[in-house]
């Protein structure tokens, strides 16, 4: 039991599936920890992991998240929200603050956890709470993964969704030229938030244009590795963020074929998996507070819609971000 007896509503599940085994029901509040804050939620998001998560596909991921039915019944990452209370060792944020970052079971009232930091100034709770896992990803796999420098040529391919709109915007702020490649819709939004060429990948295909790219980061999925290898510079880099189809092994198979074809060329294809760091969560406060950064979002779902916000997610049709607002 928490120390004040009270409880919280949230969402919550007991079996693998489709967005229809989430349920709204009151639980305990999450119990503040020394090294923690107490966070009241007012928005959060969807991520490609939580409709896998919420599914249990791959089929492998089971076997850390529970073999039959899964071990935690929260779901959610985003979140930003309002300080409530602060454990004895933090010192850097008070009740009242403004926050955002991530923190497992976000689909509730309440969070409480570390991987908090203040909002950047100037934004909602809405787009703050659009930030963290898409922009780290972004960040992460251009900057640390792809070593990304000044004036090199980069292609986003998947520039649409929640991660492509972050990773259009990071990789102009870090000084590269970027190509975004989406779907017919998106195209204008793509050039609105800076990238230098657009392609649609229902028409155009990039892989055709050999050795045009020092590196490509791959949130589409929806090309081979070979063909994509094929459109980089002598030494350029894929960067593999988004998984493989497959109901079974899922990124498995693509990450070990990306493992062992790069042995034999200097074109590597890397695979990719971001996690959470306070410290990226300031350099993303940064970029948004000096104007290079600004969140997408496609729309936003009041908290007991939450299932439908996840349905639409699921559709690959999103441009940009979409959000939950939690009253």
């Amino acid at each position: 039991m928490n120390r004040d007896g009270t409880t919280m509503r949230a969402f919550v599940r007991d079996r693998y599936g489709s967005p229809d085994v989430l349920r709204l029901d009151r639980v305990e509040r999450p119990t503040l920890t020394d090294d923690g804050v107490l966070v009241r939620v007012r928005a959060t998001s969807v991520n490609a992991l939580e409709w896998h998560t919420l599914r249990g596909k791959p089929y492998i991921a089971r076997l850390t998240d529970g073999l039959r039915r899964p071990k935690t019944a929260l779901l959610g990452t985003d979140v930003a929200g309002v300080v409530e209370a602060v454990g004895a060792n933090v010192t850097d944020l008070e009740p009242g603050d403004a926050v955002f970052g991530s923190r497992t079971g976000a689909y509730a009232e309440y969070v409480s956890g570390r991987n908090l930091v203040p909002m950047p100034k100037g934004l909602t709770f809405e787009q703050a709470a659009s930030v963290s896992v898409a922009g780290q990803t972004a960040l992460q796999g251009l900057r640390d993964k792809g070593c990304l420098r000044a004036g090199q040529h980069v292609l986003i391919n998947g520039a649409g969704g929640g991660v492509g709109t972050f990773a259009v915007q990071i990789a102009k702020a870090l000084g590269a030229e970027v190509t975004a490649v989406t779907s017919t819709p998106n195209l204008e939004m793509a050039r609105s938030i800076g990238a230098d060429h657009v392609l649609d990948y229902t028409r155009d295909d990039f892989t055709r244009s050999r050795g045009a790219y020092d590196l490509l980061l791959d949130i589409g999925g929806n090309r081979s590795l070979s063909s994509m290898r094929r459109a980089l510079t002598r030494n350029g880099v894929v960067v593999l963020v988004a998984p493989s189809p497959g109901q079974w092994l899922g990124p498995v198979a693509r990450v070990l074929g990306a493992v062992v074809t790069s042995r034999f060329t200097d074109r590597k294809v890397l695979p990719f998996l971001s996690s959470v760091r306070r410290e990226d969560l300031f350099v993303l406060k940064e970029l948004i507070e000096a104007g290079s950064v600004v969140p997408v979002i496609d729309r936003t779902y009041p908290f007991e819609r939450l299932p439908d916000a996840i349905r639409h997610v699921e559709t690959g049709n999103a441009s940009g971000k979409v959000v939950i607002t939690v009253d």
